[in-house]
């Protein structure tokens, strides 16, 4: 370790012979340094202002000198202190390459290696269908329509032409909003039991002609079992214009079911009431399985029961009463609806047998859809 010597003789060939010793212990002792922690150790010996090497050469060299060689010692003390700048520098940067190149190759990633797949989220089956039959819809010049969930008598029931006395008031199959009682009956909240309040909302606010489909959530009270949930999804669509008639309802169904479940599929619709279609009908679509027969592989058909038919949704006229609910003229215009449960859909298009796995969240089932 250099220690700064105190100078008898302050020639020109004693200084150069002191400066050689300094700068070859300079030299020794940064080569030396292998981090950071061993830069700042020599740093601080050599340059402290207290004890470092440069104060006390400005001590033992240029203050001790006598007056002829002030002059010269100070330069000399000058360009050893520019000196030893440099190569504390220098050090500083050969210790920081050293470290850095030290910590790249910690930190290499070998990218020959394959890499770790994600794994993506996907629809949820439910989703994908209620999706899947809007898009068709969509495709014949639809619009999509959506409406709260909570909704009030009035547009659940009263403007969908449903009496008072109506078995769908019946509150074992409507969950009624507490608190309502004190309320008038067109004004107490629910949860709507059909997404049909969107249709006469959709009137309300445009004229004729209108073409919407509205999906969405519905609410009834129901027992949870393999069949039937207290929470569903539906999809609705309404068509209002002049010279609307059975005939257009029917071929619109038609084009539907063969985009969603094949060309081949054959439809029939057969009475059915609604209060807000007259007339109204369920359509069935010939059994996409067994392809109509009954029979599959020679034994019944399971998905038609052997009947060759599946009934897949509720449709008819638009009953001209409803119009009076948003000021159309019955005479001028005339319209259809229909509706149809997105999870009976799904069980069909998919073969489930128990509506409750839609919610219950098992990651098995739902990694057969992606």
């Amino acid at each position: 370790m250099y220690i700064v010597p105190k100078l008898e003789d302050f020639s020109a060939s004693a200084l150069d012979a002191a400066a050689r010793d300094l700068k070859s212990a300079l030299q020794s002792e940064s080569a030396a340094i292998a981090s950071e922690a061993d830069w700042k150790v020599l740093r601080d010996r050599w340059m402290a202002r207290k004890n470092g090497v440069l104060t006390l050469l400005n001590d033992q060299w240029l203050k001790a000198a006598p007056t002829p060689a002030k002059r010269e010692v100070g330069q000399r003390v000058n360009e050893v202190k520019k000196i030893v700048e440099e190569q504390i520098d220098a050090a500083l940067a050969r210790v920081s390459s050293t470290v850095s190149a030290s910590r790249l190759e910690q930190e290499r990633v070998d990218i020959t290696l394959p890499g770790n797949r994600r794994k993506l989220g996907i629809e949820h089956p439910l989703i994908r269908t209620m999706n899947e039959i809007v898009g068709v819809f969509k495709a014949m010049g639809y619009s999509v329509a959506e409406g709260p969930e909570v909704e009030t008598d009035y547009y659940n029931f009263e403007s969908l032409n449903f009496p008072p006395n109506h078995p769908a008031r019946d509150t074992q199959d409507t969950l009624m909003i507490k608190g309502q009682q004190g309320k008038p009956l067109r004004e107490r909240l629910l949860l709507r039991t059909h997404t049909s309040p969107v249709q006469i909302r959709a009137m309300e606010k445009q004229p004729p002609p209108i073409r919407i489909v509205v999906p969405g959530r519905v609410h009834r009270a129901d027992t949870a079992d393999a069949t039937h949930s207290p929470i569903f999804h539906q999809v609705e669509g309404l068509a209002v214009d002049t010279n609307i008639t059975f005939c257009d309802l029917k071929g619109t169904l038609d084009q539907a079911a063969k985009a969603m479940f094949g060309s081949s599929v054959r439809t029939r619709f057969y009475p059915s009431f609604f209060p807000f279609t007259e007339p109204s009908a369920d359509m069935q679509i010939s059994c996409f399985k067994c392809g109509g027969s009954g029979r599959l592989k020679g034994e019944r058909c399971g998905m038609c029961k052997a009947s060759g038919w599946i009934e897949i949704l509720g449709s008819g006229m638009v009953d001209p009463n409803v119009y009076g609910f948003v000021d159309y003229d019955p005479k001028k215009y005339s319209g259809f609806a229909f509706g149809m449960g997105v999870e009976r859909i799904a069980i069909l298009k998919y073969g489930i047998d128990d509506i409750q796995l839609f919610y219950q969240g098992d990651v098995r089932f739902l990694r057969q859809f992606a």
